[in-house]
């Protein structure tokens, strides 16, 4: 369910329009977004920091989810979900889903206009098309920056929860496990990355794929509810 949107691309100018400086918020804001990024690479290669993280945080997951290391697959689940409704939620609050995906369709539909010029070989319309494509291409970073500003956030929330987990599979009495294609599944045997990574993975992407579809489809039902409201 969406709010039905109208596409409309601006009408070409006879000069295309300066673009805007940055302004140095968004600079500082890259800046610390870059070093947040970083520092989390670091946390999550270098054993001694994930380590020491990981033990810190354990103070408060292991009477949560640690379940006395007897049930460690029950443990990847839960901190699974745990991770990504955390991050799904933050993204959610952060978004602003209609303007989204109005931006999206003006993109598309500029996007359709200049390829069917270019089919035409209509060098007038690509002319004028090109002259505008600043300002559709500054809506479309927009988007993009939205995203790019809630990862230090999204950081914050997933590298301390991956390094405690990474503590909690180092301090197992053993490392095998079950599964209904195995009875001697290793959470360190390596397939690109530690058996415990993928399947954390495999648990929190669906996951956090449903609950954001879900999120978003209550959202643009709510706003359809509010534009009916003000029609009434």
């Amino acid at each position: 369910m969406a709010e039905k949107i109208a596409v409309s691309v601006p009408a070409p100018s006879a000069s295309p329009a300066p673009m805007a400086a940055a302004p140095k918020k968004g600079g500082m804001s890259r800046m610390v977004t870059i070093f947040i990024f970083v520092l989390a690479i670091f946390i999550l290669f270098d054993p001694t920091l994930r380590s020491a993280l990981g033990t810190f945080v354990g103070y408060g997951l292991d009477p949560l989810f640690a379940f006395n290391h007897d049930y460690p697959v029950v443990t990847l689940v839960l901190t699974g979900l745990l991770m990504a409704a955390l991050t799904i939620l933050v993204r959610h609050f952060f978004t602003d889903y209609v303007e989204q995906a109005r931006s999206q369709k003006i993109v598309a539909a500029f996007n359709k206009e200049l390829r069917d010029a270019r089919k035409e070989n209509n060098s007038f319309k690509i002319k004028k098309l090109l002259a505008e494509q600043p300002k559709i291409l500054q809506k479309s970073m927009e988007q993009t920056m939205t995203q790019f500003k809630l990862l230090p956030v999204s950081m914050i929330i997933v590298v301390p929860i991956f390094a405690w987990i990474a503590v909690f599979i180092g301090g197992l009495t053993t490392s095998y496990y079950h599964v209904p294609w195995s009875n001697f599944a290793n959470f360190n045997e390596s397939y690109l990355f530690p058996q415990w990574v993928l399947l954390y993975s495999l648990i929190s992407i669906p996951f956090g794929q449903v609950l954001s579809r879900a999120l978003r489809y209550f959202s643009f039902a709510r706003r359809l509810k509010e534009l009916k409201a003000t029609k009434a």
